[in-house]
């Protein structure tokens, strides 16, 4: 019984470490630009999608496909940033909604007149064997995933920590009229983390497409699992966006293994429920924050 719950939780924390990924490409762009972006499951989608046309169509390696959908996605987020999110930028919250819902429905309208509605697969560098770690079952495909994604997350942790693009950033963050006094162009800096916000959805979405399928209908699930895992987390906190990840996917593969599978993604809501109850600014949240 032991052995059956610590492999729920491990399949758990492998799903909650691509929720994690995704989600902190969402909470940069909330901390920074104050920006509720509703498109970001169809970046994550388009992620998916381009890296299987990169691997299966123009037949590059697993890794340059990924480099190259990078590239791109996060060109597509600096241009979308500073030619159309900037027009939104100062005037509200409800422009910037109202924008990327928009922005959401056309995206997923393109995809699927382009691709249509089958699913799609990425493909892996290593195959689906299983490996087992004592009485722990993990895939290979599962296990090479994970491991791009801590890197990922470890490299995006470095670049705001150590960089200075990371350190405007976190200027910017903390006050941005004072930002562009000393002599950084904010403008820029707002655009570079939408380009990482949706450079980190993309990658979570080849990244799963590997594992499960890429699909042009997937954006709205993920962008309701990835405000689920930014609210739990608190909105604008990295720890709390990779802590918000890791406990979603505990709880949905526990709740899938001995509750319902078919109601797996009725946790999500539960869990903010509560947690908005009980500390609705998160669990990473601080006082400046929510100023």
């Amino acid at each position: 019984m032991f052995d059956l719950f610590l492999q729920f939780v491990v399949n758990g924390l492998v799903n909650g470490t691509f929720y994690a990924l995704s989600a902190l490409g969402l909470t940069l762009i909330f901390g920074l630009m104050r920006l509720v972006n509703f498109a970001h499951g169809e970046f994550y989608m388009m992620g998916g999608l381009l890296g299987w046309f990169v691997t299966e169509r123009l037949q590059l390696d697993f890794f340059s496909g990924l480099l190259l959908v990078i590239i791109v996605m996060a060109a597509f987020g600096w241009l979308l940033e500073r030619f159309i999110i900037v027009r939104v930028r100062d005037k509200g919250p409800e422009p910037g909604i109202l924008l990327t819902i928009g922005l959401a429905i056309f995206l997923t309208n393109t995809a699927l007149m382009i691709v249509g509605t089958a699913p799609q697969k990425v493909a892996a560098p290593v195959g689906n064997a299983p490996l087992f770690l004592g009485p722990i079952v993990i895939t290979e495909v599962r296990l090479f995933a994970i491991a791009v994604s801590i890197a990922a997350i470890v490299g995006t942790r470095l670049l705001i920590q150590k960089t200075k693009l990371g350190r405007a950033m976190r200027a910017t963050f903390q006050d941005a009229t004072a930002a562009s006094l000393v002599g950084i162009n904010t403008a820029n800096i707002y655009a570079c983390t939408f380009a990482l916000g949706v450079a980190l959805a993309a990658t979570s979405g080849m990244l799963l497409g590997s594992i499960y399928v890429a699909q042009a209908s997937i954006g709205g699930l993920v962008s309701m699992k990835t405000f689920v895992v930014v609210i739990l987390g608190g909105m604008g906190s990295f720890a709390g966006a990779i802590l918000g990840g890791l406990i979603l996917g505990v709880a949905e593969s526990l709740w899938g293994g001995y509750v319902q599978t078919g109601t797996v993604d009725l946790i999500g809501f539960a869990l903010v429920i509560l947690l908005l109850l009980f500390r609705p600014y998160g669990l990473f949240s601080v006082r400046a924050e929510r100023a």
